[in-house]
């Protein structure tokens, strides 16, 4: 079965705002998708009716803040922190319940971020983590879980739960 991918979709403007950014730094050949916060890489496909509920569950409340804050470098690409400690709260839980089938990439993530630039040549990510490291830190909300099919590179959906339903 195809692994599973969760991510946490972010209010308006400033989502469109990061798929605007995404779409200008991104190769496009490579840019299969929105811009997104993945909070986990490759669930087991096997696990998808139990993975739902539990985003179901996991929505079931205020969207939660979140912050977009400064750029990091990513070798080959940058990315922009997103500090969403209820998000990375539930995630912590979740770990615990699914240990036995996590990848080391999903036992080991301690943080969040977006994307927006990747796998180009190591002066082009400095130079965009340069022209970003001047921006504001941006103050919004969580307003879904996202789950989706891994596909090889792009990812088709597969439900989306939206807090406060």
């Amino acid at each position: 079965m195809r692994p599973l991918v969760v991510s946490a979709v972010l209010a308006e403007p400033v989502q469109s705002e990061l798929n605007a950014l995404r779409a200008r730094h991104f190769p496009p050949e490579r840019n299969h998708l929105d811009a997104h916060v993945t909070v986990f890489h490759a669930l087991p496909g096997e696990l998808g009716a139990e993975v739902a509920a539990e985003l179901a569950a996991a929505v079931r409340r205020d969207p939660p803040h979140a912050s977009v804050g400064p750029p990091r470098l990513l070798g080959r690409g940058v990315a922009l922190r997103v500090d969403a400690p209820d998000v990375l709260g539930w995630r912590a839980a979740a770990v615990e319940r699914w240990a036995a089938h996590l990848t080391a990439q999903d036992r080991g993530k301690r943080e969040l971020h977006v994307t927006v630039q990747n796998k180009v040549t190591p002066e082009a990510a400095r130079a965009l983590h340069a022209a970003l490291a001047p921006r504001p830190e941006v103050e919004t909300r969580v307003v879904a879980l996202a789950l989706w099919h891994y596909d090889g590179g792009p990812w088709s959906p597969a439900g989306q739960f939206t807090y406060g339903a």
